[in-house]
């Protein structure tokens, strides 16, 4: 017994060195990333590996590059489209509540004036099922691409807009897309019709649905809430500013309801961000194990896509692993590789250098080569 005690203290501070060896790798290229790239404004990055007993938060750059003001480690911002994935695990949690059917009509779950409103537009809404909003295979334009929500931004950045007029957007001024099922098309308006049916199936705001059937209290994501519909959490630091110059974009100069609805909404940390993903493919945020399967749904359609999304995530590759995971408008993205059960996030600050996201996961990820 003396014997194995001493191996299992042996290995334990093997693994102690290696992991503050990997955490040191990580700050080092974080800071050589953000050299070569001083463009992006600031970088945040979390790493979530149980695993390796990693959870590793790094930041670099400014929070505001007018006044200086250094980023913080775990500053939070905008996530934009992450909160797709949020809004579809929120609804595969009312699927196993039994309150929703995954491949039932929206017909059956839409509110009076919204089916009206499809119907009268030529869409045969019997025959959208939620799995294709979820899959963005429903035919329904996005609201974002119309050339009215464009001009309406550029001229008055801080319109105040509702869900309803999103809608109305996309139904009233743009084309079908095509017929359900025929196509692949990312579409922001049919993440504001799952909100719109979750509030009608649990008779509350769509944000406190979420927030109560994720559970964020017990998953720990306390940092994580629906910017201007909700309070700030306690002890949270100030938004960090986020920025599109080709777009002549900050996001403290822009009304946050333009990205609020479904199809973003959530602000959130880097931390909290990799660790919703982490507990989302280790079972935590699910009651049956095999909702995961679900999430991971492929809705096959008549015209093929390059791009494989699920439903509220996609999935591609990193460094040759499998993951899932998804990116926002300002910058951001997480991903989930199995084949190391880690979760990693990284935000750009800087909306035009979102392509350096990728190259920083996989930096990172290449530092676990090595201990694998």
């Amino acid at each position: 017994m003396r014997i194995v005690s001493i191996i299992l203290i042996f290995l334990a501070n093997v693994n102690l060195v290696c992991g503050q060896s990997i955490v040191n790798n990580f700050n080092k290229k974080l800071d050589s990333i953000y050299l070569a790239n001083p463009e992006t404004i600031g970088i945040m990055v979390h790493i979530e590996y149980p695993n390796k007993k990693i959870s590793w938060s790094g930041a670099i750059g400014y929070s505001n590059k007018e006044e200086k003001i250094k980023l913080k480690i775990n500053q939070p911002v905008l996530i934009a489209s992450n909160t797709k994935t949020f809004v579809a695990a929120a609804i595969l949690r009312l699927v196993e509540k039994k309150q929703l059917i995954i491949n039932g009509s929206i017909n059956n779950y839409l509110s009076e004036r919204t089916k009206r409103l499809l119907k009268n537009n030529g869409y045969n809404i019997s025959s959208i099922q939620i799995s294709h909003l979820l899959s963005h295979t429903s035919g329904i334009n996005n609201f974002a691409d119309s050339p009215e929500f464009k001009d309406k931004m550029h001229v008055n950045p801080m319109y105040k807009w509702t869900r309803q007029e999103q809608i109305e957007l996309a139904i009233l001024k743009m084309n079908k897309l095509g017929d359900t099922g025929e196509k692949y098309n990312y579409s922001d308006t049919n993440y504001l019709l799952l909100t719109e049916i979750i509030e009608e199936t649990t008779n509350s705001k769509y944000y406190t649905a979420i927030r109560k059937l994720i559970n964020f209290k017990n998953k720990k994501l306390n940092q994580t809430w629906f910017d201007s519909l909700e309070e700030t959490p306690k002890d949270t630091y100030l938004l960090s500013h986020q920025y599109a110059e080709k777009l002549g974009l900050d996001s403290y100069k822009v009304d946050k309801s333009f990205d609020l609805y479904g199809g973003g909404g959530l602000a959130s940390t880097s931390k909290d961000l990799a660790l919703f993903y982490y507990e989302l493919f280790n079972n935590k945020i699910f009651n049956n194990p095999q909702t995961i399967n679900n999430l991971l749904t492929k809705i096959e359609t008549q015209e093929k896509s390059d791009i494989d999304y699920r439903f509220g995530i996609w999935q591609s590759a990193l460094n040759g692993k499998t993951v899932y995971g998804h990116g926002g408008f300002w910058g951001t993205v997480a991903y989930y590789v199995p084949e190391l059960n880690l979760a990693i996030s990284v935000i750009v600050l800087e909306k035009d250098k979102s392509s350096l996201r990728k190259e920083i996961a996989e930096s990172m990820i290449r530092e676990f080569a090595s201990v694998n």
